[in-house]
């Protein structure tokens, strides 16, 4: 990481985090108000969302205050704000707390279920949530896709681990693996998304 980007010292989370970051820095100016595919979820709440949920898994480590708001309710307002900041504030807490964990200890809490995981585990899961994220924005608004997979595949790993008991209302039901899917796709249609999604 560099431009005093703070690192957690995960591999995954970081990964996720420069994915997600990267996402939004590359949203046009008009792309704010474009569907996702989250159902119903602009450009803005998706962001929203995922800034919300960095700042509960730090909170669950750390004990400060959550989201000043309900992460599954993004009002898709941000009149004034500046994006970019607004999303590094919250990484900026994530990584830190994570960097702060004792990776020799058994479990550490989490905002998800069951609320305790291990450090690797809690880590990766933060992980998910900005990577899928960062997905979500970037198919959006006509970037790249941010998922490698080299990414895709631990992200896979803990989303088995974590994910049945957050449907529906994180995720979607899974939809059906086809022949020639990647590690990038397996990843996207567990968690409920068409790997070949378009805002058109």
């Amino acid at each position: 990481m560099s431009d005093g980007i703070l690192s957690s010292g995960w591999d995954v989370l970081d990964a996720s985090h420069e994915a997600l970051r990267t996402a939004v820095r590359a949203v046009p100016t008009d792309g704010w108000r474009l569907p996702t595919p989250c159902a119903a979820w602009t450009v803005t709440q998706v962001l929203q969302h995922a800034v919300g949920d960095q700042i509960g898994y730090a909170a669950a480590l750390t004990g400060e205050p959550g989201p000043a708001f309900d992460p599954f309710a993004p009002s898709g307002e941000m009149e004034g704000a500046d994006p970019a900041a607004f999303l590094e504030d919250a990484l900026a807490r994530a990584a830190k707390a994570w960097a702060g964990v004792d990776r020799d200890v058994a479990e550490v809490p989490t905002p998800v279920p069951p609320h305790r995981l291990s450090p690797w585990s809690g880590s990766a899961a933060c992980g998910l949530d900005a990577a899928v994220h960062a997905w979500d924005i970037a198919v959006a608004t006509g970037q790249p896709s941010p998922l490698t997979p080299e990414l895709a595949r631990p992200l896979l790993k803990i989303a088995r681990e974590i994910v049945e008991p957050l449907r529906p209302r994180a995720y979607t039901a899974a939809l059906t693996p086809e022949p020639g899917d990647d590690d990038v796709a397996a990843l996207l249609r567990y968690l409920g998304r068409d790997p070949r999604w378009s805002v058109s």
